[in-house]
């Protein structure tokens, strides 16, 4: 089950507590940090990699419009949902992209709601995943990516371009990246998109084949009905 690591920004400590208790009741979702200074918002953003920002829209010093304008500039840029006791800022904050818009005081399932799109956002164009080689640093199109396989301390990237080695876990990966990838081992993430096909090779090990890529990561017989899923979702998809 992917977790989603959710940062709260409030100037006002009931405000947090509150969304703490909200979101210690919900099994997929923690909470990684809570700030109540605007100014810190992006800095912890950049130390923590939030998949979410509960972003209260009126603070002293930047208001939340103004933060949230500062993390579409990020890379991974967190998804961001209001939480304010005014109504009058949903309209600008949907034009800056945010997920949802809660006003206060949140309920516990209306809040769950707002986490649920946030995990099924479409991925941005843009975002990146980045590897380095010494003092070579390779920014990989998370779009361009096929597969993440765990060896050793390392996780190998398979992309279009080749293969390339980063330090984060699958879990932290998984996190970040959500429903883009499907775990099929507790070693493997394949992109949902590239998935074309399921084989078993000489020794009877159950395999995918993925658009793209020589790559044919192993399927584990836990996540063995979950690859059917994907794929009988793919061959409706064509259908129709």
């Amino acid at each position: 089950m992917t977790v989603t690591r959710v940062l709260i920004v409030d100037d006002e400590a009931p405000a947090i507590e509150r969304l703490e208790r909200l979101l210690g009741q919900q099994d997929n979702a923690e909470v990684c940090g809570t700030v109540s200074r605007a100014g810190d918002v992006v800095e912890r953003c950049r130390e923590l990699a939030p998949d979410v920002v509960l972003l209260d829209v009126e603070m002293p010093g930047l208001d939340g419009l103004d933060i949230a304008r500062e993390l579409r500039r990020l890379q991974p840029t967190p998804a961001v949902i209001f939480v304010t006791a005014f109504e009058q800022y949903a309209v600008e904050a949907f034009e800056l992209a945010a997920v949802d818009y809660l006003v206060k005081p949140v309920r516990g399932d209306r809040l769950e709601r707002a986490l649920e799109r946030a995990r099924t956002r479409p991925l941005q164009p843009g975002a990146t995943l980045r590897s380095r080689l010494g003092e070579r640093v390779l920014s990989i199109r998370v779009a361009d990516i096929r597969a993440l396989v765990a060896e050793d301390k390392y996780t190998v990237v398979h992309f279009d371009q080749g293969e390339a080695l980063v330090e984060d876990s699958l879990v932290m990966l998984e996190q970040r990246f959500g429903p883009q990838f499907i775990r099929i081992h507790r070693k493997a993430l394949v992109a949902r998109r590239f998935l074309r096909g399921l084989f078993r090779d000489e020794q009877g090990q159950e395999r995918v084949e993925l658009a793209g890529s020589a790559c044919c990561p192993p399927v584990s017989r836990r996540n063995l009905p979950l690859v059917r899923q994907v794929l009988d979702g793919h061959s409706s998809e064509e259908e129709n």
